[in-house]
């Protein structure tokens, strides 16, 4: 791993995409503005509504077709990437294809954390992978994204300049297992772009997110929705940054928000020479 100066950007999206893609400008501009190199956007920043985002899902511009018509979600971290100069990595978008190009289908679309590089080429995408399909204690009551999602199958490890990213979106974050196979196939960052509900972020987020990071000598980039979307829907806020040892480098509020915070290779050294905990697993 490279020092690396990370962002994650906290929005409350709503559910006009043009909107939405207006606001992640200029919070993606303020983190580069900062010196970050590498920005995390949540899950759902370019739509989020009630009704689930199969409305406005894309087909997958693998092979760099974009088009602002056809895929403008696609087209605008496209373009934000070649003209800040910075690595994206989308949050969740919704798409009408698999990995492999095969559709999905025909009800549900796939949620997918697409990576960017500095010069618009997509370096990797990951598909979520766990669907939250739950009783929540809020205005909502219970969520069925498995209605409108189709859930992926393989966990992702990505090569960046500064060392190697594990994705995750959202739900993920109370599977260790996958976080576990993350960290074993090489992972030194672990992403985690969310939208996770006020009720279930107050009680588990931060926890959630320092055990992974300990337990897997990682840092953890976790970029959150922050607001009031609708009569039913609250998200947590409190994006953050924390450090192998799970001390908490950067930390957001509610509301829209950028952090900030470099991610020290010494740092991760020095936590996974002295616990050395992948390698003294036994089972």
């Amino acid at each position: 791993m490279k020092d690396l100066c990370a962002g994650a950007i906290q929005m409350v999206s709503g559910d006009s995409v043009p909107q939405n893609l207006e606001r992640a400008y200029a919070l993606l501009r303020e983190a580069a503005e900062r010196g970050a190199q590498l920005i995390l956007l949540p899950e759902n920043f370019a739509h989020l509504s009630d009704s689930g985002s199969f409305s406005v899902a894309e087909p997958f511009a693998q092979s760099g077709d974009v088009c602002a018509t056809v895929t403008p979600i696609q087209n605008a971290l496209q373009q934000w990437a070649r003209e800040l100069g910075l690595w994206i990595l989308s949050g969740a978008v919704p798409l009408l294809e698999r990995v492999d190009g095969s559709p999905t289908d025909g009800k549900r679309s796939r949620s997918a954390c697409l990576l960017y590089d500095d010069s618009g080429t997509l370096r990797a995408r990951y598909d979520k992978m766990h669907l939250f399909d739950v009783e929540v204690e809020d205005a909502a009551g219970s969520y069925r994204e498995s209605r409108s999602i189709e859930p992926g199958e393989t966990p992702c490890v990505a090569t960046t300049p500064w060392g190697q990213l594990g994705l995750s979106i959202c739900f993920d974050l109370r599977f260790p297992e996958l976080y576990r196979q993350l960290a074993a196939a090489g992972a030194e960052i672990l992403v985690v772009p969310a939208a996770f509900t006020h009720t279930t972020g107050q009680a588990h987020w931060l926890t959630l997110l320092k055990a992974r990071a300990i337990e897997n000598g990682c840092y953890v980039i976790a970029a959150n929705q922050g607001g009031q979307h609708s009569a039913k829907r609250r998200t947590w806020g409190h994006s953050v940054i924390i450090d192998p040892w799970g001390d908490v480098l950067a930390e957001a509020g509610e509301g829209e928000a950028v952090i900030t915070a470099t991610l020290s290779a010494e740092k991760l050294e020095k936590v996974r020479r002295n616990m050395p905990l992948l390698s003294m697993r036994r089972l």
